[in-house]
């Protein structure tokens, strides 16, 4: 229960140390107290919600403004942009998204030195190359975000977002003329899934209630819709929806989404949300052509299901349901008993990951948190080998699981970029990737930096993964800054991956990079999940201190040297690790991060969350809501880290007044010198796919943090 019980006059509050170091423009404070259960809260920032308002937009701009007038006057900030772009063009072409059909092979690809992805065919593998569309003639600013090609390839499908909006146009293209129909199917949001039926004649996808993000209706009420090519799509069969099926249950905030067996026996109806585990139903593939589709019963909640795969009637799924390292069970999709289910690989001490197919196989992987080992399982026989990958993490994807067996395998380390195998299952032939392969050369980056992976104690004894990349010449005396990131939340594992370009300039920097694998991921399995959810939340940054504490004490860094970094719900991470110990840190850089967590609840993704962090609506979430939430947990006249707090204006997962509510107040109440700046990208969502808009925002952001911690090529003049 909330309850509001006050507007103040207006009120400025000025820090007068900070203000005459650095003069942001000014914000203006109209207190708003809210009762949350007893626990009385005052929000000074609360006109800063309304989006629409132009007061709010020119707070924006201004703060924007403010923010690049004092990045553009760090020294070498453009050097570090071009620098990312040089290590970018080593690795030459990059492909993403390759699907095969037939002998053709389509793919998206960036071409050496080009920001976006475009979409090419190849008639064969070895045949030449056709760029099928440059999104940039579609829409100044456009991206793909993913495509889907017809049985009968004589169409694809695709979504192009503009200006890192995740909100998107669905178009379909006829492949030989190279022209789109005259549908849009949009609003769609950029993660779902859309398929063709096998006669290549309709298109099924999940179609949002509006494109504009702020509605009340944004991210609520979707529908899965049939769409028959060359057809109205306002006549649009609805396949499920909260309206049409009351049956099944669905929230408001819960999107339906739709999928084929791979032989087209069944459709396979998923209810999505933030939760790791899956609720779906199922019917036979016949009951697409009836008015309104029989949905059964296929995979519950309470069955703590996280993946599962179809090979003709066989339902493999993984589940951590008295498992907390999971488990692969196996039951019948025409009568699925999960309760009963063969248990096909048990709980270990490993934890089962990522389940798979390709046509005739199952694929899955077992790691410690750090390596990975993959496996294939013969679905008659069950029996499982290991694919003889070299040690480190991988990733891998089905080129066509319809047709065949075909694999692509991609090796990771921290400072090792991608290594891509290619697998056929049916031969059990492993190989290095003669296609689709970036064309350059990296450096041997072994030679110059060391990988460490030790564990931590937190404070409560339990021991926490910290993967720490160095270079090898680093003097162990405290003097080398380091850049510490955390995510801890939905489950999600950071297991070793490449970096990234932006990183490895930063590396240059002489710069220490680790990564805090706190309690609220899943590196430990599902009970690291559990460890870091809604309660027990505050595991996630106090694993997140211990961790810039462990840097400390073994003289990695200092406490002056140190920068933490976060982004999304890592906001709940690295705004509170700052307010609560505002004295660890040097520099925070706060990437579109959610740090108002007591008022994210009333944004259109808000509800999403719920499963993840809990509800006001209920006191016992409440009071842990009120532990996450980092905005009022600033106090007047404490001394703050350097913080640079970014958002995307076009961001629809954590709406952008929650990032700027954030830069205002630390603004006002630090004492510290230190400067506290919003950075506004208005090309730019949560996330962008233009490589350009990315490694500005990184440049900018590392700059700034260089900056502070006193790297001598990039202080400002004085």
């Amino acid at each position: 229960m909330i309850r509001k019980t006050a507007f103040a006059l207006l009120v400025f509050i000025t820090s007068q140390t900070s203000q005459a170091q650095f003069k942001y423009p000014p914000t203006p404070e109209h207190p708003v107290v809210d009762d949350y259960f007893g626990t009385k809260i005052t929000d000074s920032y609360r006109w800063m919600e309304d989006m629409k308002n132009p007061e709010v937009l020119k707070w924006f701009k201004d703060q924007g403004d403010f923010t690049n007038s004092v990045i553009k006057k760090i020294p070498n900030r453009d050097a570090l942009f071009n620098r990312m772009k040089e290590i970018h063009s080593l690795a030459g072409d990059d492909y993403n998204y390759i699907k095969q059909l037939g002998d053709n092979y389509y793919y998206t690809k960036k071409k050496k030195g080009e920001s976006i992805d475009k979409l090419y065919i190849r008639k064969g593998l070895n045949g030449t190359e056709v760029l099928l569309l440059d999104p940039n003639t579609y829409k100044k600013e456009a991206t793909i975000t993913t495509f889907n090609i017809s049985p009968d390839q004589k169409k694809l499908a695709v979504t192009l977002s503009q200006d890192g909006s995740e909100v998107c146009d669905l178009r379909i293209m006829d492949i030989e003329s190279k022209t789109f129909l005259p549908e849009n199917l949009n609003p769609v949001w950029s993660e779902f899934s859309f398929e063709f039926t096998p006669d290549s004649k309709a298109i099924t996808y999940t179609k949002m209630s509006t494109n504009d993000s702020k509605s009340d209706d944004f991210l609520k009420h979707m529908k899965s819709l049939l769409h028959v090519i060359g057809t109205n799509p306002e006549t649009d069969k609805i396949l499920a929806s909260k309206e049409n099926n009351p049956s099944l249950n669905i929230l408001a905030e819960q999107f339906p989404d739709i999928a084929f067996s791979d032989d087209y026996s069944y459709i396979i109806l998923e209810i999505g949300s933030t939760k790791n585990e899956t609720l779906a139903f199922y019917a036979p593939y016949s009951e697409l052509k009836n008015p309104k589709i029989n949905w059964k019963p296929l995979i519950k909640f309470e069955d703590e299901i996280t993946d599962y795969q179809i090979i003709g009637d066989q339902l493999f799924f993984l589940s951590h349901k008295n498992a907390p390292n999971y488990k692969i069970g196996l039951t019948d999709i025409k009568n699925p008993n999960i309760d009963n289910a063969k248990i096909v690989i048990p709980e270990s001490k490993k934890i089962v990951r990522r389940l798979q197919k390709s046509k005739n196989f199952i694929y899955y992987t077992l790691t410690d948190g750090i390596i990975t080992d993959r496996y294939l399982m013969n679905p008659k026989t069950l029996e499982s080998k290991t694919i003889p990958l070299p040690k480190g993490s991988s990733g891998a994807y089905a080129l066509n699981s319809r047709e065949n067996d075909n694999l692509l395998i991609f090796n990771n380390g921290w400072i090792t970029p991608s290594t891509t195998y290619s697998f056929d299952g049916a031969s059990n032939r492993l190989e290095k990737s003669k296609q689709f392969i970036s064309s350059g050369n990296y450096p041997d980056y072994s030679k110059l930096y060391n990988v460490k992976e030790v564990e931590v104690p937190s404070h409560d004894g339990v021991m926490v993964p910290l993967s720490i990349i160095y270079p090898k010449n680093i003097k162990m005396d405290s003097s080398t800054p380091c850049y510490i990131m955390g995510y801890g939340a939905y489950g999600i594992s950071s297991r070793p991956y490449y970096l990234g370009d932006d990183f490895m300039a930063l590396l240059e920097q002489n710069i220490v990079i680790a990564y805090a694998h706190v309690r609220g991921g899943g590196e430990k399995g599902a009970d690291w999940h559990k460890g870091g959810q809604k309660a027990t939340k505050p595991n996630t940054w106090k694993d997140f201190i211990a961790c810039s504490e462990y840097l400390i004490n073994e003289k990695y860094t200092s406490s002056d040297k140190l920068i933490g970094n976060a982004a999304s719900m890592g906001g709940v991470l690295i705004g509170r690790a700052i307010t609560e110990r505002p004295d660890l840190f040097r520099v925070a850089i706060i990437e579109v991060g959610d740090t108002n967590i007591i008022r994210s609840e009333i944004t259109p993704n808000g509800p999403n969350q719920i499963p993840e962090i809990g509800t006001l609506k209920n006191e016992t979430d409440t009071k842990s809501l009120l532990e996450m939430d980092a905005q009022s947990k600033v106090k007047k006249g404490e001394k703050y880290p350097a913080v640079i707090v970014h958002t995307g204006i076009n961001d629809a997962r954590v709406d952008s007044w929650i990032p700027g509510k954030f830069a205002a107040v630390l603004q006002n109440y630090n004492s510290s010198e230190r400067p506290i700046l919003l950075h506004v990208n208005y090309a730019n969502g949560h996330f962008s796919n233009d490589l350009d808009v990315t490694y500005n925002d990184s440049a900018d952001m590392f700059a700034f943090a260089l900056w502070q911690v006193g790297n001598t090529k990039f202080q400002i003049a004085k």
